[in-house]
């Protein structure tokens, strides 16, 4: 770690942080003690951070292999996940390269980090005494950490390891790393708050049935891309009411929150077109919550299986994309035209469709191709 850190190799990451990656790997480095590999991990590592974490764009830090970085929570995520947790203890069970951590620890006197893979515990030593950040750290097991931690904490984290030993990814929670079935008693033992980061895949349905304690679950997604589901757990809350919360980060898009069990009581109210066509964010459509958009927001869903709706009068606050738009026949669509492609409930995907009519990406106007319960139909944005 230390070689990397000279100033000559680091005048040289510097010079070729735009410079190929590939290019640079076929060359050898000038460096003896310090392989073009290396090098070329850290500019890696500097471009990633420009665009997922600036806040490590300063002179010292050390980055983590490739996957590491790729594992690794954006900044913006943090952040957000931080806003609400405050306290005296402060655990996190998976560490990795100590993003997470080191945001969602930032209200706790006592911060104590977890890490089974040495070289990554020390990377994030490293970095933490660069940023002026204190905790203790562990480079061990965290099923062996638990056995022998005989601490209560105000919040415990853990993000699993979501790849199989040949790096394959799996979903279900007894595949994850650590197995959270077989901890998550352990877990409400020695906090009364654990938060667990999962997959955007995972089956909110399935999470239910089989994780005990849950108070609260957030899918958090960054201009309009789901990136987690969040589970909270409470050693207090039985599980028997759940707060799901739809979260769409630098988008503008509200903040919507319902309870598991409301969407089974909503009933939809169905239309053809009116004059506005209203689009939820992923989020909010992860969260399954289809009839109860159409209850709350006293919208109409144009067909069971379309995930769409429509009013006459302006909706304000609606968690997604609002478009006035107007039906259109498909002669109507002119080859060379350019839109922007949405197609929802609809036989053809958007490059499909762009074939067909011969239509150009992009635009200032939409072309959404999609089925109310009169069949198939053509909307176009004003």
């Amino acid at each position: 770690m230390g070689n990397i850190l000279n100033k000559d190799i680091q005048d040289f990451i510097n010079a070729n942080l735009t410079t190929d990656l590939h290019s640079l790997l076929l060359k050898k480095s000038a460096f003896p003690d310090v392989t073009m590999h290396e090098i070329v991990q850290q500019i890696k590592g500097r471009q990633v951070a420009a665009k997922k974490f600036p806040f490590l764009l300063r002179e010292h830090i050390i980055f983590p292999p490739n996957l590491n970085l790729e594992q690794t929570s954006s900044q913006a995520t943090a952040e957000y996940k931080a806003r609400s947790l405050r306290g005296n203890s402060f655990l996190d069970l998976t560490t990795g390269f100590g993003i997470d951590a080191y945001f969602l620890s930032q209200n706790f006197d006592d911060v104590t980090l977890v890490e089974q893979n040495s070289e990554l515990i020390e990377t994030v030593k490293h970095n933490w005494n660069i940023l002026g950040r204190k905790a203790t750290f562990f480079n061990q097991n965290l099923e062996d950490f638990l056995k022998e931690n005989k601490k209560a904490f105000d919040v415990v984290y853990m993000d699993p390891a979501r790849r199989d030993l040949n790096r394959n990814k799996v979903f279900l929670l007894e595949d994850l790393s650590p197995n959270l079935l077989e901890i998550q008693d352990e877990l409400l033992k020695i906090s009364s708050q654990t938060i667990i980061k999962l997959s955007p895949l995972i089956d909110l349905k399935y999470l239910i049935s089989v994780l005990e304690n849950i108070s609260k679950i957030e899918i958090i997604a960054v201009k309009n891309e789901v990136k987690e589901v969040l589970i909270y757990m409470d050693s207090k809350q039985n599980s028997a009411k759940i707060l799901c919360r739809c979260i769409n980060l630098e988008s503008g898009d509200s903040p919507f929150e319902f309870f598991f069990g409301d969407e089974e009581s909503a009933a939809a109210i169905y239309s053809e077109p009116e004059k506005y066509l209203y689009i939820p964010g992923n989020a909010v459509l992860k969260s399954g919550a289809f009839n109860l958009i159409s209850e709350r927001f006293n919208i109409k869903k144009l067909h069971p299986n379309t995930h769409l709706y429509t009013s006459n009068e302006f909706v304000e606050d609606f968690p997604g994309r609002v478009l006035e738009t107007e039906a259109v026949g498909p002669k109507s669509v002119k080859k060379g035209e350019q839109y922007n492609i949405i197609s929802k409930n609809y036989p053809l995907k958007p490059e499909d469709i762009k074939k067909k009519y011969k239509l150009k990406d992009g635009g200032a106007q939409y072309l959404i191709f999609t089925q109310s319960q009169k069949g198939k139909i053509i909307l176009k944005s004003k």
